[in-house]
């Protein structure tokens, strides 16, 4: 980070040397790095190592280096909502033990963009948090981890669950998915799981507002599939109160309490409006 950092500096990129700058901070832990392009981060929040619970936040389109801490406000970047989850489970169970992972490891399609209208950035990101899930395993078996898959991040989970060993899978506990414009199938059944499955949607939420559909086009699958919350998709409902696009992990508000409780183990308590 900061050669990245120098880098940017001596080529006069001063925004992002700032952000970089910020990202290497001392008591920051990160799993992995990679300056190329947008970037790549892995930040982890907690003891992984130690964990009972482990989060996996993956995140939805425009995530780069520049906006790691930074998209929209401060809990509406990755980094910021991993921060809110983290503080927000402690508070429910000051003792427990979870480890929350802000997972920017796939190439994150921008919104004006037609990749963001495809999954072929979700497939290969897929394929990559397979292999970070296999590599959490390895590092604490006994833990469970929860995947929390935020917009287009929904479209990677949903790929990586179409592809994952059963081996694999073992390791999670449910499945989040909020502000998702679909998953690429037509219903849960499709994942290939049966690990509790959980959908929400704010009501303030413009992704409600785009058409979840699939068609072909010269050959190209546009569009995701089937609304994840609704009734015929097959998923536990996950109530997100008056939660905007970016801001469900922001402390104070229903959608992450319930996202801390499912991640905590604790679904049972989850809230029912």
């Amino acid at each position: 980070m900061a050669e990245a950092e120098r880098a940017a500096g001596d080529v006069g990129d001063g925004a992002r040397a700032d952000r970089l700058g910020e990202l290497r901070s001392v008591e920051r832990n990160f799993l992995s790095f990679s300056p190329v392009g947008d970037g790549q981060a892995v930040e982890v929040l907690g003891d992984l190592a130690h964990a009972d619970r482990i989060a996996v936040v993956v995140p939805g389109s425009d995530t780069t280096i520049d906006t790691f801490d930074m998209l929209g406000s401060r809990y509406g970047s990755l980094a910021g909502g991993a921060r809110g989850l983290y503080a927000e489970a402690k508070k429910l169970d000051p003792k427990s033990r979870v480890a929350v992972v802000a997972w920017y490891g796939y190439r994150a399609p921008r919104t004006q963009s037609v990749e963001v209208l495809t999954k072929g950035r979700a497939e290969e990101g897929g394929q990559r948090l397979e292999g970070l899930i296999r590599q959490l395993r390895q590092v604490n078996p006994a833990a469970r981890t929860t995947l929390l898959c935020h917009s287009y991040g929904s479209v990677v989970c949903g790929s990586a669950m179409g592809t994952m060993a059963p081996g694999t899978a073992s390791a999670l506990s449910d499945i989040v998915v909020f502000g998702s414009p679909g998953m690429g199938v037509r219903s849960r059944s499709e994942l290939g799981t049966h690990v509790p499955f959980w959908a929400g949607r704010g009501t303030r939420d413009w992704i409600a507002d785009v058409p979840h559909a699939s068609v072909s086009v010269f050959g190209v699958s546009v569009g995701f599939g089937s609304d994840p919350t609704s009734t015929p998709f097959g998923a536990k409902v996950l109530p997100a109160g008056s939660a905007q696009h970016s801001d469900y992990l922001k402390p104070g508000g229903i959608a992450v309490r319930n996202i801390a409780l499912i991640t905590l183990g604790r679904g049972a308590e989850v809230s029912r409006g």
